[in-house]
């Protein structure tokens, strides 16, 4: 077709799949067959678009075609047969329509919308999963992405991936899951923010590797929170969520120099800033504050623009961010949140207020450590490390701020971090 690239329609499938898997899942309930369903439409757009045009409602085709593969598919086999006939049994008989091709947006016959989009996130944050299977599984069927590309971004053996979404996939398999109404999707709602903010951490700073940056998944998990609150806009939690990423990302040109080495926060060269992205950012904030009581992602968006409203890192204010992460440390036991108000604390009452603040943090965390022995204590521990040595950097003690430098270095696996703190361990020996 003239004027059809492969790039508009990679495109158009990418953003419409999600929908449609979640259409399928919704009314059939049997998420491996539906996601062949679905490739299969996928493979047959690629195919039939160029030659003749993209439709008018490429999602409705695709949701049409897809569910005449499945449909065929259940059918041919009498045991998927049963499962079908009690899953329609269980549906609402408008619960799926499939829309004629003339159907007008909006209408009676209208395509399932993005809503089927938040339907599988919910079911990819299934209770019966780990955190880990759920960001798997959420990367693979919502964001799109390949195993080959969540085993890059993980860090694993594309193998090893392969067997976690496979495992994920069993663990719903046959899990009838229709559009949540409101009581439903508050209770999952929670976990399915916890797994998109996973996701934008793992991009903004990798736990492990090379890279500091995995700029794709920060990206992706923008863009899926983006469409959550599409669809629920005035819920404050994924409004706070979002300020909170997109005032985080604004600053990620001026977090690496040249040679890909860390620069911290109030080293940076904030006119590299995304001062559009911090403007949005802020107003983000602004209306989640509006949007209800303040929760976690609320306050720490707030905390987040109080950063990025500073023009330099001595303009920043330190109070007020101390008197937000009260008021965080209050509502949640996160250990991030814990040691991020120790920071503030020193900010506003000196390094030795905040050492204070470490070293209760540090022994709780030790306790921790020693129950669970898990990757994220030690992550606890070398963020410990890691602040525990700047503080004591600038409380005047370069030989104790020198050896907890070269303790968070040996307990991280970032490989950019690992210099960073070894870059500044050998310059207080210098």
């Amino acid at each position: 077709m003239d004027g059809t690239t492969d790039d508009v329609i990679e495109e158009l499938v990418r953003r419409h799949a999600p929908q449609v898997l979640g259409a399928l899942v919704r009314r059939y309930g049997h998420f491996d067959p539906a996601e062949d369903a679905v490739q299969e439409a996928l493979i047959a757009a690629a195919g039939q678009w160029p030659r003749d045009g993209i439709p008018d409602n490429p999602r409705g085709w695709l949701i049409r075609v897809a569910a005449r593969r499945l449909t065929d598919r259940l059918r041919s086999d009498e045991a998927r047969r049963r499962r079908e006939n009690a899953a329609a049994a269980l549906t609402p008989a408008d619960a799926f329509v499939t829309p004629p091709p003339d159907a007008a947006p909006g209408g009676p016959g209208r395509a399932p919308s993005e809503d089927d989009t938040l339907t599988l996130l919910v079911l990819c944050c299934h209770p019966a999963l780990s955190p880990a299977a759920q960001i798997a599984l959420t990367l693979r069927a919502v964001g799109g992405l390949t195993t080959a590309e969540i085993a890059r971004a993980h860090l694993v053996p594309e193998a090893t991936m392969a067997q976690r979404i496979s495992r994920a996939k069993r663990a719903v398999r046959g899990t009838r899951f229709p559009r949540p109404d409101a009581r439903e999707l508050d209770r999952r709602l929670g976990a399915v923010l916890q797994v998109l903010y996973l996701i934008f951490n793992e991009g903004y700073t990798a736990t492990a590797g090379p890279d500091l940056l995995r700029t794709d998944l920060a990206r992706e998990a923008i863009r899926l929170t983006r469409a959550v609150r599409r669809l629920l806009p005035h819920e404050g939690r994924v409004t706070g969520l979002l300020a909170l990423m997109v005032l985080t990302q604004a600053r990620a040109p001026a977090r690496t120099g040249a040679d890909g080495a860390l620069i911290p926060l109030d080293e940076q060269d904030r006119a590299l800033w995304d001062r559009t992205a911090v403007a949005e950012g802020i107003a983000l904030a602004e209306e989640a504050l509006s949007q209800g009581p303040a929760g976690d992602y609320q306050l720490q968006a707030a905390i987040a623009a109080l950063h990025d409203e500073a023009e330099r890192a001595e303009d920043t204010d330190w109070p007020q961010i101390l008197a937000l992460y009260d008021l965080l440390v209050r509502r949640t036991p996160d250990p991030a949140a814990a040691l991020g108000r120790a920071v503030a604390v020193a900010m506003v009452h000196g390094p030795r207020a905040g050492l204070a603040e470490v070293d209760a943090l540090e022994e709780a965390a030790g306790a921790a450590g020693t129950a669970g022995g898990t990757a994220e204590a030690a992550a606890r521990h070398y963020r410990l490390h890691a602040v525990r040595a700047h503080l004591l950097e600038r409380a005047g003690d370069p030989a104790a701020a020198r050896t907890a430098y070269r303790a968070a270095a040996d307990a991280t696996l970032s490989e950019p971090e690992a210099r960073y703190l070894r870059r500044r361990a050998d310059e207080l020996d210098g």
